[in-house]
């Protein structure tokens, strides 16, 4: 069986950082890119804690990609 992963991303944006998950329409902002990332660490601990798999993908403010961190679903 091939589980699903929540995705997490942290975006720069004009005047700050977004943290957006997939299917929910509008995101978090943040004046921090440190805070951004803490809430996404957040949001992703509480979905695996929830029993679904999650994944945090971070961007930089030229558009690549900074880091990625696996969130294990519960058993």
């Amino acid at each position: 069986m091939i589980e699903s992963i929540e995705l997490i991303t942290v975006k720069p944006t004009p005047n700050g950082w977004c943290v957006a998950r997939d299917g929910v329409s509008h995101g978090q902002s943040f004046q921090s890119g440190a805070t951004a990332e803490a809430a996404a660490r957040q949001m992703g601990a509480a979905i695996a804690r929830g029993g679904q798999a999650a994944e945090i993908r971070i961007f930089l403010r030229d558009g690549s990609l900074a880091g990625r961190f696996a969130c294990a679903a519960a058993r």
